[in-house]
């Protein structure tokens, strides 16, 4: 029974985790690939930022449910299924130190520019606000780039990093 139960969980925090990262990755990509170039394409500043400030107020809160939930299930995966880090393999330390820099600059982003941004947007200060949108989207860009190397390393790293 109790072997069940551990199975079930792990089931449940391995799914959690995918889930996670498909929202954090997903929305970063759609986001850099999809919506931005067409809001820039369609829209002038005055539309432009405010909506790219509002998909990013909508967007962060998940982001933040991600991020908890990628810690949450990744360390109980790491502690209560392999017994710590020095039962861990390569691949492992490698997302989880990808983890802790996509973590740091997503907490930049939220904490720095984004209220800069929202500010700048309610001020109408659209040369501002672009400033701050640009410095998001370089970071976002760089997260988006660390998750998909995040995504290989996972997907890839039981066969080709011991």
């Amino acid at each position: 029974m109790l072997q069940s139960l551990t199975t079930n969980l792990s089931a449940i925090a391995v799914t959690l985790h995918v889930l996670s990262a498909v929202i954090w990755v997903g929305g970063m990509f759609f986001a850099h690939f999809a919506l931005r170039p067409a809001a820039a394409s369609l829209l002038e500043p005055p539309l432009r930022l405010p909506l790219m400030s509002q998909v990013l107020a909508r967007f962060f809160p998940w982001v933040w449910v991600a991020v908890v939930l990628l810690w949450a299930t990744g360390l109980w995966r790491i502690f209560g299924s392999i017994g710590g880090m020095g039962n861990a393999a390569i691949y492992i330390h490698i997302m989880l130190t990808i983890a802790a820099v996509m973590t740091a600059l997503f907490a930049y982003i939220f904490f720095r520019p984004f209220p800069g941004l929202k500010q700048a947007v309610a001020q109408g200060e659209f040369k501002q606000a672009g400033k701050h949108l640009a410095t998001i989207r370089q970071l976002i860009h760089t997260n988006l780039w660390l998750g998909l190397i995040t995504i290989i390393v996972a997907t890839g790293g039981r066969m080709y990093l011991y």
